[in-house]
């Protein structure tokens, strides 16, 4: 028979058995615990480094928004919505004719003419728009500027140059044949490479502006600025930009921007 002493030792071993298999459960947990953290963290960098190249391919490659300097537009519709129209009316609603009206961006009152004969699919689009009510409260989010080049962009869905999955439309109209859109100049966005992609942005030229063609070809031309072009960059252009993906030449306005108002008639 073991002694007491036998006996205590052999309780004592296996209470330091049971101490030693405890740490051992709470170390592999805690090991178990740190890897799945890792991964989490890991998963979690590569989905924001995704989401920021994502941004910027978005920038430069969604309609002409690459680094030579072109207006961006909004990220492309569907691959099925390509080459029909998404929302768009008909382009009989510009009764081919000549419509004026009052674009207000902040207190900056521009006096517009939108040509209904040379552009009626685009300008139907507007005034569909204009009717909804769609425009106030719209923000101007990207100014350009650099030699050559000069435009303000407005009507995101969103204010980030995020499209309306629900409206799209083309093809490409009224494009100026030399690739020189004049300073005043009033014309659609729309994505790289896709004529009918075309929505609610539009970009105004506040200089002469050149633009290369892409596979869709030009951009189209739905108007001039009749008035209120100088008020234009004396109040808002000339308070700079806000760099962006672009640099120092292509990001928001520092002023912030905002269509307080669109009528025509």
């Amino acid at each position: 028979m073991a002694s007491k002493n036998q006996q205590r030792e052999a309780r004592e071993a296996r209470e330091r058995l049971k101490a030693y298999q405890a740490r051992q459960q709470v170390h592999e947990h805690a090991t178990k615990r740190r890897l799945r953290d890792n991964i989490v963290a890991v998963i979690g960098i590569i989905v924001v480094a995704g989401l920021a190249a994502a941004t910027q391919i978005f920038y430069f490659t969604a309609g002409p928004g690459s680094p030579s300097a072109s207006p961006s537009a909004s990220a492309s519709p569907s691959a099925s919505a390509a080459g029909k129209n998404v929302g768009a009316p008909n382009p009989s609603l510009a009764e081919g004719r000549t419509w004026t009206g009052t674009l207000t961006l902040n207190k900056v009152e521009l006096g517009v003419s939108l040509d209904g004969a040379k552009a009626p699919q685009a300008v139907s689009g507007i005034i569909q728009d204009i009717n909804k009510k769609y425009y106030p409260g719209k923000t101007c989010h990207r100014l350009a500027e650099s030699t050559g080049f000069g435009i303000i962009q407005c009507g995101s869905l969103d204010g980030t140059g995020a499209a309306d999955p629900s409206f799209s439309y083309g093809p490409v109209e009224n494009a100026p044949a030399d690739h020189v859109y004049k300073a005043g100049t009033i014309a659609m966005a729309r994505a790289s490479g896709n004529g009918y992609s075309n929505g609610h942005q539009f970009f105004i030229c506040f200089e002469d502006t050149t633009l290369q063609p892409d596979a869709a070809g030009g951009y189209t031309v739905v108007g001039q600025v009749t008035s209120g072009l100088d008020q234009l960059k004396s109040q808002i252009v000339a308070g700079g930009i806000t760099a962006g993906t672009g640099g120092s030449t292509d990001g928001s306005p520092t002023i912030p921007t905002t269509i307080t108002a669109f009528t025509l008639k």
